[in-house]
């Protein structure tokens, strides 16, 4: 025996040994092949041969970690320290990252923050007179059921009114406030000019002035019940015949009420 092969080593029989030694040279030489050959046996379904070492024909099964998890429709590829499945989220849901979850993303409902919920109108066109000092409603108002008690109401208020004095020389005036039930959130007390009429005739002549006052409004009710928003008018003086008409001449008033979510 001799001719060893140039990668395994398996010796090989000599051609002047192929008639006297060749049952065994071919012995020796199975058995060569048979060593070399015997980290192939084994594996199950699925194996792959991997290399084990820098060792010539040192080889072991082993199932491939990079075989795919995903078993249903919509799941995602993703790895947590090995390869991982995640599941498809419900209808609607939105993946987002979560460093809290092993694969660092989750399906979670998008946060309705900031979109328009639900709108709702109020109108009128009923003439009111006020002639008090005393706040009056002045039949403008909606009603609004928030879905959710951290949501806030955007109100958006256009009143027209008409402030008279029918004699005397006297300052005449009138002013407005928005309420949600019976707290005024927003006062537009005398001193605002866009609400404020002042006369300041000489004569007794009879005086009239209309003007559309406009109210916005970011206001947060805290509550999921149905709440109430109006408005209420009074005059600076009764004298003089002093008086606001809101809706004069059956004009239209209007009050809208949007649910923003939070």
């Amino acid at each position: 025996m001799a001719n060893p092969t140039t990668y395994f080593g398996w010796v090989m029989p000599t051609s002047s040994s192929l008639v006297t030694n060749l049952p065994a040279d071919f012995n020796t030489f199975g058995q060569g092949v048979d060593t070399s050959l015997q980290d192939l046996l084994g594996g199950t379904t699925g194996q792959v041969l991997s290399k084990t070492s820098n060792t010539n024909m040192d080889f072991t099964w082993v199932t491939p970690t990079d075989q795919t998890p995903l078993t249903t429709k919509g799941d995602l590829f993703t790895f947590t320290t090995v390869d991982a499945r995640l599941g498809v989220g419900t209808d609607g849901q939105t993946l987002v990252a979560d460093s809290s979850t092993a694969t660092g993303l989750k399906w979670a409902t998008p946060a309705s923050g900031g979109k328009v919920l639900q709108v709702v109108q109020g109108t009128t066109t009923t003439s009111t007179t006020i002639a008090s000092t005393t706040y009056t409603d002045t039949t403008l108002t909606a009603t609004i059921t928030p879905t959710s008690a951290t949501s806030k109401v955007l109100c958006l208020v256009s009143q027209q009114f008409r402030n008279d004095r029918t004699s005397g020389a006297a300052d005449g005036g009138s002013s407005i406030k928005l309420l949600r039930g019976a707290t005024a959130i927003i006062d537009r007390n005398y001193a605002e000019i866009d609400m404020l009429y002042n006369i300041n005739a000489v004569s007794s002549t009879e005086t009239h002035f209309s003007t559309i006052t406009n109210i916005m409004y970011l206001d947060s009710p805290a509550t999921t019940s149905a709440t109430t928003y109006k408005t209420q008018g009074v005059v600076r003086f009764t004298v003089n015949g002093n008086q606001v008409v809101y809706q004069s001449s059956s004009c239209i008033s209007s009050i809208i009420l949007l649910e923003i979510g939070a």
